[in-house]
C-alpha cells in the first residue's frame, strides 16, 4: 500500500519549529498585555480609579483570558480530537493573534469612555479562547511525532514558546521604555508591541501550514477511533486525570505570573526600582527558565516524568518563602536572584509537562483532556495570584503573606503529583 504525503513524518526540526514558533507568537501576545496591565493599562482605561483599585481593574482584565482558556480547550479540544491537530493549530493562532492586533489599536478611556475598558474585557476573553487551544495542539504534535523515549525530547519545543515569547515582548517593552518619554509611552508607545503581532502570525502561519497531522491521530482515524463527543468520553472515563493534571499545572503559572506580573507592578511601585531595571531582571530571569525547561524536558525522558515534576515542585514549595525577603531587601542582586530562582523551578516544572500532560489521556479524546488541565491549571496558578497578591498589599499584609501563598500553591501541586501515575514509558 502506498503511503499518503500526509502520513509521512516530517523531520525534527520542522515538527520543532512548528511546535515553537506557535507557542511563542501566542505566548509573546499574552506576556505584552501582562506586562501593559502592570505598567500601563489602568491609566488608560482606568483612570478614574485610584492606583491601586486601577492595578486591581487592570489585573481582572488580566484574568479574564485565564476564565475563557478552560472553554476555548474544551471548544479546540472537541475538534482537534475530531478532525485532526493541524486544522485547529491554525485556527488558535488566528483568533489569538488578531484579536492581540485588536487591542493595539483600540481607543482608551478618553476616547470613548466606558466603552473602551468593555472593549477590552472582550478582546481579552477572546485571547484567551485562542490560548485555550493552543498550547494543547502544539503539545500533541510534539508528542505524537516523537520517536520512543524521546517524548520529553521532542515535548521541549513547545514548552520553550513561553521563553522565547517572552524575551521578545519584554524586549520590546524595555526598548520603548528607554527611547519614549512616559507620556509618549503612556499614550501610544504600549500599543506598538501589540500591533507588531501581526508580522509574527504571519509568520507562524506560513510554518504551521507546512507539518503534517501527526502519526498517532492518523492511525486512529484509519482506525475508525474518533469520539463523536471527545470531552463527554473524557469527563466519563478520565475527570480525575484532569482535575490532578490541572493541580499538577498550578504552580508553574504561579510561580511564572508571580514573578513576571506582580513582581513587575511591586518592583517598580513599592520598592522603587527603576521600570527598565526591573524589566531587565525579568527578562534575565526568563534565560534561567529556558534552561531550566531544556535540563528538565531531556531528564524526565530518563528518570520519568513524575519523578522530575516532584523534584521541582518540592524545591517551590520552600522558594516561595524566600523570593519576597530577598525582593525586599531593594538590592539589585537579591531581586534578580529572587525572580531568577522562580523562573527557573517554572522552567524545572514546566519542561516535562509538554509530554506528561499529554501522555495522561488517551489518543481519542487527548487534545481535550491535556488542554483542558493545562487551561485549568492557569485560572488557579496564572489568573488568580496577581489578583491576591495585589490585594494582600492592599490589605496591608507583608509580602511574606504573598510568598506563603505560592507555596501553598506548590504544595497543592506536589499533592496532585503524587496521585498521578509515572507516564514515561507508556504507548501513545
Amino acid at each position: 500500500m502506498t503511503t499518503s504525503p500526509q502520513t509521512v513524518a516530517p523531520s525534527r526540526s520542522r515538527v520543532a519549529a512548528a511546535s515553537l514558533i506557535g507557542t511563542a507568537i501566542e505566548f509573546y501576545d499574552f506576556y505584552i498585555y501582562g506586562t501593559a496591565a502592570a505598567l500601563v493599562l489602568n491609566a488608560a482605561f482606568f483612570p478614574d480609579l485610584d492606583p491601586v483599585a486601577g492595578t486591581l481593574a487592570s489585573f481582572s482584565t488580566f484574568a479574564v483570558a485565564f476564565i475563557s482558556r478552560p472553554l476555548g480547550s474544551a471548544v479546540f479540544g472537541h475538534w482537534g480530537d475530531r478532525i485532526g491537530r493541524k486544522s485547529m493549530l491554525v485556527v488558535s493562532l488566528l483568533v489569538m493573534g488578531l484579536s492581540t492586533v485588536a487591542i493595539g489599536l483600540l481607543p482608551g478611556y478618553a476616547a470613548i469612555g466606558v466603552m473602551a475598558p468593555v472593549l477590552l474585557v472582550l478582546l481579552r476573553f477572546t485571547q484567551g479562547i485562542g490560548l485555550g487551544g493552543e498550547w494543547g495542539g502544539a503539545a500533541l504534535l510534539a508528542t505524537e511525532h516523537a520517536p520512543p523515549g524521546k517524548r520529553g525530547l521532542y515535548a521541549m519545543f513547545p514548552q520553550l514558546g513561553p521563553s522565547v515569547g517572552f524575551i521578545v515582548a519584554n524586549g520590546l517593552f524595555l526598548v520603548l521604555g528607554e527611547t519614549l518619554s512616559d507620556d509618549a509611552f503612556g499614550s501610544w508607545g504600549w500599543r506598538l508591541p501589540f500591533v507588531a503581532s501581526l508580522l509574527l502570525v504571519i509568520v507562524g502561519l506560513y510554518v504551521r501550514l507546512k507539518i503534517s497531522e501527526t502519526p498517532v491521530f492518523q492511525k486512529a482515524m484509519d482506525q475508525r477511533r474518533i469520539a463523536k463527543v471527545p470531552f463527554a468520553g473524557l469527563m466519563r472515563h478520565q475527570w480525575r486525570r484532569v482535575l490532578l493534571g490541572a493541580g499538577a499545572m498550578t504552580i508553574a503559572y504561579t510561580l511564572f505570573y508571580t514573578a513576571t506580573t506582580y513582581c513587575l507592578a511591586y518592583g517598580t511601585s513599592e520598592l522603587e526600582i527603576p521600570k527598565t531595571t526591573m524589566l531587565a531582571l525579568t527578562m534575565i530571569g526568563v534565560v534561567f527558565m529556558a534552561a531550566g525547561t531544556v535540563v528538565s524536558a531531556m531528564v524526565s525522558d530518563r528518570l520519568g516524568r513524575r519523578r522530575t515534576l516532584i523534584a521541582g515542585t518540592g524545591v517551590a514549595v520552600v522558594w516561595g518563602l524566600v523570593m519576597f525577603p530577598l525582593m525586599e531587601t531593594r538590592s539589585v542582586f537579591l531581586t534578580g536572584l529572587a525572580l531568577a530562582g522562580a523562573l527557573a523551578l517554572m522552567g524545572l516544572i514546566f519542561g516535562p509537562m509538554g509530554a506528561y500532560l499529554p501522555e495522561l489521556f488517551r489518543t481519542e479524546y487527548r487534545y481535550s483532556g491535556a488542554s483542558v488541565a493545562y487551561s485549568l491549571g492557569g485560572v488557579l496558578g496564572g489568573a488568580v495570584p496577581p489578583l491576591v497578591a495585589t490585594g494582600m498589599q492592599a490589605g496591608g499584609m507583608g509580602a511574606l503573606a504573598v510568598g506563603g501563598y505560592v507555596s501553598a500553591m506548590a504544595l497543592l501541586s506536589l499533592l496532585c503529583l503524587l496521585a498521578l501515575p509515572e507516564t514515561g514509558d507508556e504507548s501513545l
